[in-house]
C-alpha cells in the first residue's frame, strides 16, 4: 500500500483491516504487560484472571498475522479478526461474570471462590494444600473498578475494532 493509497480520503490514513490488526495486537501487548506488571507488584491472579488473558495471548500472532496477511490474502486476514472478534466478545461476557461475582451480584464458579464452608475429606486436604486466589474478591480496584471491569471495557473495545477492521475491509 503506498502513501497516497493511504491519504485517499481527504489526507487521512484509512482504518481498515491491516490497521485493525495492529491496534489489535497492540492493545493485547499492553494488556499482557499491565497485568504482568500487577503480578511483579504482587498482586495475585485468580483463575478466571489468568483465563481473561487467553484471546490476549491469542491477539499478538493473530494481529500479526492478519495484518501481514491483509494484503497478501485479505479474506483470511478478515478470518483472523472474525475469530479474534468472536475471542474478545466472549472475554467480554466473561469479564462480565468475574466481575459480576467480585460485586456479589452472583456466586463465582466453584473452583476459586468458597462461601467458607468447606465438606470433609479430600476437599479438605486439597484446599489446606493449595493457596488458591478467591475470584470473587477483586485483588485491586482502581476508582472503583477492577481490573475484571476494565477487562470488560477493553475487550469489548478490541471486538469493535476488529467488527469495525471486517465491516471497511467491504
Amino acid at each position: 500500500m503506498s502513501y497516497n493509497t493511504a491519504t485517499a480520503s481527504g489526507g487521512r490514513a484509512s482504518f481498515d483491516v491491516r490497521s485493525a490488526a495492529v491496534v489489535i495486537a497492540a492493545v493485547s501487548v499492553i494488556a499482557l504487560a499491565v497485568a504482568w506488571a500487577f503480578e511483579l507488584a504482587g498482586i495475585e491472579p485468580c483463575q478466571l484472571c489468568l483465563e481473561e488473558r487467553i484471546p490476549y495471548y491469542a491477539g499478538i500472532p493473530g494481529g500479526i498475522l492478519a495484518a501481514w496477511f491483509a494484503t497478501r490474502a485479505p479474506r483470511v486476514a478478515v478470518v483472523i479478526l472474525v475469530a479474534l472478534m468472536l475471542g474478545f466478545l466472549y472475554n467480554a461476557g466473561l469479564s462480565v461474570y468475574h466481575a459480576g461475582a467480585e460485586w456479589k451480584l452472583w456466586p463465582g464458579p466453584d473452583t476459586c471462590a468458597s462461601d467458607g464452608t468447606f465438606k470433609p475429606g479430600a476437599l479438605l486436604q486439597s484446599l489446606r494444600s493449595n493457596a488458591a486466589v478467591r475470584c470473587d474478591e477483586a485483588g485491586v480496584r482502581i476508582r472503583g473498578v477492577s481490573l475484571a471491569g476494565y477487562n470488560v471495557l477493553i475487550s469489548a473495545a478490541l471486538a469493535a475494532v476488529a467488527a469495525f477492521g471486517i465491516w471497511r475491509s467491504r
